[in-house]
C-alpha cells in the first residue's frame, strides 16, 4: 500500500505550508486539510441528479473522500442549509509537495474556491449558477438542477449560464501530472475570508455511511459506483432497491439470493415502522445507527452476491426464457417500488422453487425436460405471473424513509 498522511479531519489549519493552487497565505483564512495521500483520486462517475425532494434543500455535488480502504465515493445529495442565505462550496483535491491533499466543502455567503473542479449540475468550476437566495427563499435554476415543478414552485430558467461547449473533462483534482490548473479568482480570494460553517451533522452522517458502505469503495468499484447521487441523506433503502433490481435484471442474483436480500430489507422495514410508530414518527440517533449497521450489512450481501459464481439459468430454452422474463417483471416492480421487499422476496421464493424443480427434473432425465414436465413449469409460471402482477398493482408501494 502507498504511503498516506492523515491529518486531524475536523481541526482547521493554517493554509500557509502548501500553498495549493496558488492560494495565498492569509491569516484569516483557514482552510481545513482533512487528508493527504500520495495517490491521486480517480475520476468523477457520470451520473443523473435526482430532483429535488423538498424547497429549501441545496445541492451538494458527490466526491472522492479517502479512509481506510482506500477512495470511496460519497453520494452527492439534496440538503437543508444550516441557515437561510448560505451556499455551498465544495471540498476539493489539491496537488502539492508530492502529495494530495483533501480541502473540506463550508457554507457561506458566497460560493468560493472548489479547485475548478467541474462537478456540474451549477458547479462549473467556478461558482454555482444553479440558483440563487431571494429574499429568504432560494430559487432554483432549472436549466441546470433537477427539480420537480410539481413540488418545488420557486424556479426559474437561465440558460446563458449553460456552455454550448462539450468538454470531457471529469478530473477530480487540481494542480499536478494530470490535475486542473485553476487558480482562485480575486474574488474567491476575498470570500476566503468571510465566516464559514462547517458541514451539518446531516452531511457528516451521509460521509460517515458512504465510508461503511463497501459498493462505494474504488478499489470495488473500480471507479464506478453503485449509487452515485440521492435525493436526500439516508436513502439507503432505496437505492439497495435498486442495486438488488439491477442484479436481478442482469442475471447476477439467483431468485435464492434474492428472496434472502429483500426478507431481510422486509425485516429492516418492519423494524423502522415499528420504531416509528413507538416514537411518534421518528426515530432516535440510536435506533438511525442501528438501521444504518443492517443496511451496511445488507449492502456488502448484495455485493458479494452479485460478484459470486451464482448467476440466474440461461434463456437458451423456452422454459429458460420464461424463468428470464419473471425475473425481468420483478425486477422492474423492486425498481419502480410498485413491489414491496417482502412481496418481491415471496415472489423470488416461488421463482427458487420452481428453478429447483426445474434442476431435479433435468438431472433425472440427462438434462432434458419431458413435455408433461414442461407443461407443469408452464402452469405454475403461469400462476407466478398473476401473482406478481397482483402484486404489483395492488396499490401499495415501496416508500424509503
Amino acid at each position: 500500500m502507498r504511503k498516506q498522511t492523515l491529518f486531524l479531519a475536523l481541526v482547521p489549519v493554517m493554509f500557509l505550508a502548501l500553498g495549493i493552487a496558488g492560494v495565498a497565505p492569509s491569516a484569516s483564512a483557514q482552510i481545513a486539510v482533512g487528508i493527504s495521500v500520495h495517490v491521486g483520486p480517480p475520476a468523477l462517475p457520470v451520473y443523473v441528479q435526482p430532483p429535488c425532494p423538498t424547497e429549501g434543500y441545496l445541492w451538494t455535488p458527490g466526491y472522492w473522500a479517502y479512509g481506510a480502504a482506500g477512495y470511496y465515493w460519497v453520494p452527492g445529495v439534496w440538503v437543508a442549509p444550516p441557515r437561510v442565505g448560505l451556499l455551498w462550496t465544495p471540498g476539493y483535491w489539491g496537488y502539492a509537495g508530492g502529495v494530495y491533499a483533501f480541502h473540506p466543502g463550508y457554507w457561506g455567503p458566497h460560493v468560493g474556491f472548489y479547485g475548478g473542479v467541474n462537478y456540474g449540475f451549477g458547479y462549473g468550476g467556478s461558482g454555482f449558477v444553479g440558483g440563487a437566495w431571494h429574499g429568504g427563499v432560494f430559487a432554483y435554476n432549472t436549466a441546470v438542477v433537477n427539480v420537480n415543478t410539481t413540488v418545488v414552485r420557486n424556479t426559474y430558467v437561465d440558460r446563458t449560464v449553460v456552455s454550448n461547449t462539450t468538454v470531457v473533462n471529469h478530473t477530480s483534482f487540481n494542480g499536478g501530472p494530470g490535475g486542473i490548473a485553476a487558480q482562485p479568482t480575486a474574488q474567491e480570494r476575498s470570500y476566503a475570508n468571510e465566516t464559514h460553517v462547517q458541514p451539518t451533522a446531516e452531511q457528516t452522517q451521509h460521509e460517515t455511511s458512504a465510508a461503511a458502505d463497501r459498493s462505494n469503495w474504488a478499489s470495488e468499484n473500480h471507479g464506478r459506483p453503485a449509487n452515485p447521487a440521492m435525493s436526500h441523506v439516508g436513502e439507503r433503502q432505496e437505492n439497495q432497491q435498486q442495486r438488488i433490481a439491477n442484479g436481478v435484471r442482469s442475471g447476477q442474483l439467483t431468485p435464492g439470493e434474492t428472496k434472502n436480500l429483500e426478507s431481510r430489507e422486509a425485516g429492516i422495514n418492519h423494524e423502522v415502522a415499528a420504531d416509528r410508530a413507538a416514537n411518534g414518527g421518528h426515530l432516535t440517533g440510536q435506533e438511525k445507527a442501528q438501521v444504518n449497521a443492517q443496511q451496511n450489512h445488507l449492502s456488502n450481501s448484495i455485493y458479494d452476491d452479485k460478484h459470486n459464481a451464482a448467476t440466474q439459468p440461461g434463456t437458451n430454452s423456452e422454459v429458460g426464457q420464461r424463468q428470464n422474463n419473471q425475473q425481468q417483471r420483478i425486477a422492474n416492480g423492486i425498481s419502480s417500488g410498485q413491489m414491496t421487499a417482502g412481496e418481491a422476496a415471496h415472489a423470488e421464493g416461488n421463482e427458487q422453487k420452481i428453478n429447483q424443480q426445474v434442476r431435479a427434473d433435468r438431472q433425472a432425465n440427462g438434462g432434458h425436460l419431458s413435455q408433461s414436465e414442461k407443461k407443469q413449469v408452464n402452469k405454475e409460471q403461469n400462476k407466478e405471473s398473476k401473482q406478481i402482477y397482483n402484486e404489483k398493482h395492488n396499490n401499495k408501494t415501496q416508500h424509503p424513509k
